[in-house]
C-alpha cells in the first residue's frame, strides 16, 4: 500500500512542478503544496521546486530509477503524454496489489481501475461525440 500511496505523492509532486510553470507560484509556496511522503521526499521536492522549465523536471526525475523508465518514453519538450505514461504505470502497480493478500491495497486498486476505466470510457464517448474515431487509442490506457 506504502508503495502505491508514495507513487501517487511523487505523481501529484511532478504535476504541481509541471503545471506552477510560468505562473506567480513561489518556490516556498510550492514546497508547501507538497506532500511529506513519497520517494522524493525531502530531496527530490527540494530540487523540483527550484525547476523552471520541462526540461529541469526531467532531469531531476531521471535521478530516480523508478521513475527513469517513465521519463524514457518522452522526448524532451513534451508533456502531453506525461500523463498517460504516469497512468500507466499507476495500473501496473495497480494490478500488482492483487498479487498480495491481507492488505487493504486490493480495495484502494479496486477503486482506482475503476476510476481509469471511467476515464477510458469518457475518452472514447468524447472522441465519439467529436467525431474523431481515428484518435480513440491515443490516451486510452489498457487495464489488463
Amino acid at each position: 500500500m506504502s508503495d502505491l500511496l508514495s507513487f501517487e505523492a511523487d505523481r501529484r509532486a511532478v504535476n504541481i512542478s509541471i503545471n506552477s510553470i510560468g505562473t506567480e507560484l513561489t518556490r516556498e509556496d510550492r514546497r508547501k503544496l507538497y506532500s511529506n511522503f513519497g520517494l522524493l521526499y525531502p530531496y527530490g521536492h527540494e530540487e523540483l521546486a527550484v525547476c523552471e522549465d520541462l526540461d529541469q523536471v526531467r532531469g531531476v526525475m531521471e535521478k530516480y530509477p523508478p521513475y527513469q523508465s517513465i521519463f524514457a518514453k518522452l522526448s524532451y519538450g513534451e508533456s502531453q503524454l506525461l500523463d498517460k505514461a504516469f497512468y500507466e504505470e499507476e495500473v501496473k502497480r495497480l494490478c500488482l496489489a492483487f498479487e498480495q493478500q491481507f492488505h487493504y491495497a486490493v480495495f484502494f486498486a479496486y477503486i482506482r481501475l475503476r476510476e481509469q476505466e471511467i476515464r477510458n470510457l469518457m475518452w472514447i464517448s468524447e472522441c465519439v461525440a467529436q467525431n474523431q474515431k481515428s484518435r480513440v487509442h491515443d490516451s486510452v490506457v489498457f487495464i489488463f
